[in-house]
């Protein structure tokens, strides 16, 4: 979605000074709809009115738009137009006269939009362009007289006064009844800024939902990653020109830590290989995301006894809290030669795995689980030169032993077979050590595809095997084995790939690359009887991050996303479902943005399977299925499906039955969504 170069402060007013007049008389106006965006802060009292109303014939103003004692909006008939109008003085009679309420709570510190649809006979309340609710009302015909002039309404605010609650408002107008309200809705969403946690890295959850990082001395401190989404309120992501700063904050009162005399700052932040302090280094908004990669430094939770966290804000946008936002509490944790190995976890053999999520501020949930470890889509190619320094990894993986290419360049009359036995040979030589192991199970994905390079490039298939079998024994998670499994094969097929797309080329154009993408993919998939549509390879050219030309630092990052999509679809059960096409069960490539948006006023135990696009090789859940559905609590959840139990071929697990029949056996999953992509 594009937009303009700055962000426009000008459209973000405080609550307590809005205020709206509106001439009921008026032919046009006699049904009208009050509509805007309000972000509500916390009340201390409730009841609390958030818009009154008052005209001409009333001496003290009545209520019009409250939150009851149970936090639920109420929409109150209006005086000028309705006999069953509440008392001005009488709070006891809002819930006495005829009104239309919310059934749950009205989120607080979250962008809501909010249509109050009123005519003469009867009002409506829409959220966020659904009907919530209606009431018939007894009109009051008017007594007024040629003389007189044309009556209006005030519908206003007020702050400050213990019983309004605060906050702010956003693109408030009277719109006449010829106007829908959802033309308001979709017409200018206020923007928000929040944390994509399910495109973090290097973080691990506790029990207790705080985050635990690696921190302390520079010789075992860890980098983790997060990313900073600036979206408007409807979920799509915003271009602006802005620059996003973080700072490292104690949880327990929100002061900034201060940097300690003659050492580094508390948070570091790593920008093309250089580490800056947090503070003097701001990060520009990419395509609506600003991605940062952290480390914490010369802090330990448990000797100073306190949480942390971080806050991301937008500099020089006044003090606007939807410019803002914090992580989840972090304890900074120390790990010495001793406490490296991983506990093994429980296992959990139910079709929705991992822990329970909650529903976030924005309607979905938090993907955070304690054996997984997220990735960014801009991860960097780096050269085999680079990567001898530590710094990145590329897909075009050789030969450690340079000294061994260089003597079979040199007898260029060496046989198949000979290769083949120096090969073997090599294998031999080398050993998977404990520390590899443990360096695997406890690095980023970026030191993951590092140490993978390396071991694919030496070992031989049975001790990849082995050291993919215990990798799942020691971080209790049997999706990094399947991932060490397919190590060698993703990156012999990806460089085979781009061999034959490119033809020497360092950059082809993407018309001439989409044929040869399909091959790849159905025949890796194992399903020649579905091609992939424009969207899918509109997606694909999203997470390759390619315009007209696509280069192989591009292909690289859209191959090490597809190979385990066709991977997966090959196997067993999700191979029926891609196949089926009615219903289809699994639309293409879907984002989670475009899955939240077909979901929207749905009702509860709808749901939509989707590939998740941040889940990226080597990553332990590139490859699986998501499912995105409605709750209990009309909330949007995403829950990761853990089949790969039973399909790990199309031959076993022959009796286990279809997976739809699985997933409609679940209790919070009713009934297949459709997806709804905007034109």
């Amino acid at each position: 979605m594009a937009g303009d170069c700055a962000i426009d402060t000008e459209k973000y007013a405080l609550l307590e000074d809005f205020n709206v007049d509106v001439e009921v008389e008026k032919e046009e106006f006699q049904s009208f709809s009050l509509c805007f965006w309000v972000y509500l802060l916390d009340s201390t009292t409730y009841p609390s009115t958030i818009i009154r109303q008052v005209h001409s014939g009333m001496s003290v103003s009545a209520p019009f738009l409250v939150l009851d004692e149970n936090k639920k909006m109420m929409l109150l008939p209006l005086t000028l137009l309705h006999k069953e109008a509440p008392d001005p003085v009488n709070t006891s009679s809002w819930t006495e006269v005829p009104n239309v309420s919310t059934k749950v709570q009205f989120p607080l510190q979250k962008w809501v939009h909010v249509g109050c649809e009123v005519s003469r006979n009867n009002m409506r309340l829409h959220i966020c362009g659904e009907i919530v609710g209606e009431q018939v009302l007894t009109s009051l015909k008017s007594n007024v007289t040629a003389s007189d002039c044309t009556r209006k309404i005030s519908l206003f605010s007020v702050g400050g006064d213990g019983y309004s609650v605060q906050g702010f408002i956003h693109c408030a107008e009277a719109l006449p009844s010829s106007v829908p309200v959802n033309y308001h809705y979709t017409k200018d969403p206020p923007l928000w800024l929040s944390v994509d946690k399910s495109s973090s890295s290097g973080i691990e959850l506790d029990e207790d939902g705080v985050w635990n990082i690696v921190g302390g001395k520079a010789s075992c401190r860890e980098s983790f990653s997060l990313d900073v989404v600036l979206s408007n309120a409807i979920g799509q992501p915003v271009h602006k020109d802005v620059k996003v700063a973080a700072s490292l904050l104690y949880a327990d009162s929100g002061t900034p830590v201060e940097k300690m005399m003659d050492s580094e700052a508390p948070l570091l932040v790593s920008y093309e290989g250089v580490e800056f302090s947090a503070e003097d280094k701001l990060c520009s908004l990419l395509n609506g995301c600003a991605s940062f990669n952290f480390k914490i430094t010369q802090l330990s939770s448990k000797r100073d006894k306190r949480l942390f966290c971080i806050k991301f804000e937008i500099p020089n946008k006044g003090s606007y809290p939807f410019f803002e936002t914090v992580t989840n509490q972090i304890r900074c944790i120390s790990r010495g030669r001793d406490s490296v190995t991983p506990e093994r976890s429980n296992q959990i053999n139910h079709l929705l795995n991992g822990v329970p999520e909650v529903a976030s501020s924005n309607g979905t949930s938090d993907i955070l689980h304690p054996s997984a470890k997220r990735i960014r889509l801009d991860e960097e190619r780096i050269s085999e030169r680079e990567f001898e320094n530590g710094n990145g990894t590329s897909m075009e993986w050789s030969h450690q032993n340079q000294e061994e290419e260089e003597d079979e360049e040199e007898e260029n009359s060496s046989t198949d077979t000979e290769k083949t036995e120096i090969r073997d040979s090599t294998f031999k030589r080398y050993t998977i050590s404990d520390s590899a192991i443990f360096r695997y199970c406890l690095g980023n994905l970026t030191e993951r595809s590092l140490l993978l390079k390396e071991i694919t490039n030496n070992a031989s298939d049975e001790e990849i095997s082995e050291f993919a079998d215990q990798v799942s024994l020691y971080s209790g998670c049997s999706h990094h084995g399947y991932q060490i499994k397919m190590a060698r094969k993703l990156i012999a097929e990806g460089t085979n790939a781009w061999i034959l797309i490119s033809r020497n080329y360092q950059r082809v154009h993407w018309d001439n690359v989409v044929i040869e993408i399909e091959e790849h993919f159905m025949r890796i998939s194992k399903c020649s009887s579905r091609s992939l549509t424009h969207q899918d390879f509109e997606l694909l050219r999203r997470i390759c991050g390619c315009y007209e030309y696509i280069t192989q630092e591009n292909f690289e990052k859209m191959w090490c996303w597809l190979f385990p999509v066709a991977s997966a679809i090959s196997r067993g059960l999700i191979n029926g479902m891609w196949r089926s096409s009615s219903p289809k069960w699994i639309e293409g490539f879907v984002t989670k943005e475009e899955a939240e948006h077909s979901l929207q006023g749905q009702e509860p135990g709808t749901f939509i399977l989707r590939f998740p696009t941040s889940r990226i090789w080597p990553h332990p859940d590139s490859g699986s299925l998501v499912v995105t559905y409605v709750g209990h609590d009309f909330l949007i959840h995403h829950r990761l499906l853990t089949i790969d139990h039973m399909c790990d071929s199309s031959e076993r697990y022959t009796d286990a039955k279809p997976l739809q029949d699985m997933i409609l056996a679940e209790p919070e999953l009713s009934r297949l969504g459709r997806i709804i992509r905007s034109i």
